[in-house]
């Protein structure tokens, strides 16, 4: 049963005492302004947020809000499922631009040029999310998913951008197609929903690993166990904002200010302090996407 909280947003948590990025949220899917969540998110010391494009509307957003926003960085793409419903159309209106027809292989050309011309601008920092899911994209669209992810590849490289990937139940393909077609230098793992092993194949790649709220959730001990093992220094701190928020307040919504409560979870899966860990977080989040560290609070 659902709880009667749901809709209500949780309480602010204490700030935390260093400045750190939320390296993958949603700002277009979350209620309330841009500017008011940016707000409340600096209240707490979470200065800077990365905005993930998921389909071409939502990327030129995103770029043109990190154009107007000196805290929001843009990553741009067309996210694994999206590819599928290009091509083969998306009679049931899944996705939030509604039911759509089958576009075929020169829709999905469209559509990466699109990506690519986005890219190509300065407040842009990563092309993603990008990547594979098997959960909620059947055999059918995965030769589309695959050659979306290709070309996302491709053009993260072109441009010097980070890749952010989305791995969903896709961990062996997703490794398999960076190494047939070379990583970019610098290669985000969101949400990342691997194991400690898979976290060991990361870290020998350089590959960072971004935890979101869900590695506070009572069955995640399988991503506290990842978390334990990857190196300090390819770790990010992410919300999947509105989505995946944290324990004690999972399934109501989730937003950048959150990001505190994964923070403190994090440094003591970690064995470390506060600081340390959110110091860690936020030098890692600026190298991974290329930007500079906005000082002050």
């Amino acid at each position: 049963m659902p709880s009667k909280n749901a809709d209500v947003p949780p309480p602010l948590p204490a700030p935390l005492g260093v400045a750190v990025a939320d390296s993958h949220t949603h700002l277009d899917m979350q209620s309330g302004t841009v500017a008011e969540a940016l707000a409340k998110a600096a209240s707490v010391g979470v200065t800077t947020v990365v905005q993930v494009g998921c389909d071409v509307r939502g990327s030129q957003w995103a770029a043109a809000t990190a154009a107007e926003h000196d805290a929001v960085h843009a990553a741009v793409a067309l996210h694994p499922n999206e590819a599928p419903r290009v091509v083969l159309g998306d009679p049931d209106g899944w996705s939030r631009q509604g039911a759509r027809e089958a576009g075929g292989e020169a829709a999905l050309d469209e559509a990466l040029a699109e990506i690519d011309r986005l890219a190509a601008q300065p407040q842009v920092r990563g092309v993603g999310e990008t990547g594979l899911d098997y959960f909620r994209t059947g055999p059918e669209g995965m030769a589309a998913q695959e050659r979306s992810f290709r070309a996302h590849i491709e053009i993260a490289k072109r441009h010097g951008k980070a890749l952010v990937i989305h791995d969903r139940e896709a961990h062996a393909d997703v490794l398999r197609v960076l190494k047939e077609e070379g990583a970019p230098e610098r290669t985000v793992f969101h949400c990342y929903s691997g194991d400690a092993e898979m976290a060991r194949i990361c870290a020998e790649h350089g590959y960072f690993m971004s935890f979101a709220g869900n590695v506070t959730f009572k069955n995640a001990q399988g991503l506290r166990d990842a978390l334990a093992v990857a190196p300090l220094e390819l770790v990010l701190v992410e919300t999947d904002a509105p989505f995946l928020t944290p324990a004690p307040y999972r399934g109501r919504p989730n937003a950048p200010y959150l990001i505190p409560v994964t923070v403190r979870a994090m440094a003591e899966v970690r064995g470390i302090g506060e600081d340390a860990m959110a110091a860690a977080l936020s030098a890692n989040t600026a190298r991974a996407f290329d930007y500079r560290v906005i000082t002050g609070r």
